[in-house]
């Protein structure tokens, strides 16, 4: 218990899935957690759950002038920011041939746009005392995806982001870490949703099989804690999979 005792963290998606259990997981553990989302009426039902030491704002973090605003209402509420987890994003599928330039540029805007302003606001708010930067990306950044191409591209611009926030940030002796957290997929509304609509839902196996590729968002939330505490102080500029050995599968 208290892995991050008195640390500040803002989670991005943090109304539902994988976002709502790191907020979950981070409360219990002793953060002081403020809770983002376009989803007002999920991210403040949320809030109420947790107590005190939850904040909630809506956040669409494709918007500068939003990313502005909630650094500037967590600070005010909370004096400091400790952690940022950058964790909103959407998913859709399209191969090259069937993605229109239009899915492409939404899709980018709000997976590597929006974490490139959280990292950059993020950075801001830490460089003076430090702190930890957690990138959702995916195994889809790594491996070939045919039927997530502007996902791909646009886990792999976080991917490449990650890095350069650790480089910058090291060099600058900001004290900032900054990592990326790679799963295959996870049960969560947005993929079982996607799911559904092609038909592969009732196929999806977790427990008691070895060859499962579907993680519990617990299992994110785990990992996310460890990288908020400082227990990770040295992994730094990494990519951490989550995908039950299946990149070594498919390479």
């Amino acid at each position: 218990m208290d892995r991050v005792k008195g640390k500040v963290v803002l989670i991005t998606g943090a109304a539902s899935g994988v976002g709502r259990e790191n907020a979950l997981l981070l409360a219990a553990e002793g953060a002081k957690v403020v809770l983002t989302d376009v989803n007002e009426e999920g991210v403040q039902a949320l809030a109420k759950e947790i107590g005190d030491n939850a904040y909630a704002l809506v956040h669409n973090i494709a918007s500068e002038g939003d990313w502005q605003r909630v650094v500037v209402a967590a600070l005010e509420r909370f004096g400091r920011i400790d952690v940022l987890v950058n964790n909103a994003a959407i998913l859709a599928m399209g191969t090259i041939e069937s993605t229109t330039l239009e899915d492409w540029q939404r899709i980018q805007r709000i997976n590597a746009e929006g974490y490139f302003l959280g990292c950059k606001y993020g950075v801001q708010a830490m460089k003076q005392h430090g702190g930890a930067i957690i990138n959702m990306a995916s195994l889809a950044a790594l491996a070939g995806m045919a039927h997530f191409c502007a996902y791909s591209a646009s886990k792999g611009a976080v991917t490449a982001l990650t890095r350069s926030v650790a480089a910058h940030c090291k060099q600058q002796r900001y004290n900032i870490r900054c990592n990326s957290v790679h799963p295959d997929g996870i049960l969560t509304p947005m993929v079982m949703n996607l799911m559904a609509q092609t038909g592969g839902a009732a196929e999806v196996k977790v427990e008691g099989d070895p060859m499962a590729r579907m993680c519990m968002p617990k299992d994110i939330a785990n990992l996310v804690l460890f990288l908020a505490s400082d227990e990770s102080r040295f992994i730094n500029g990494s990519e951490l999979r989550i995908d039950n050995g299946q990149l070594s599968i498919d390479s």
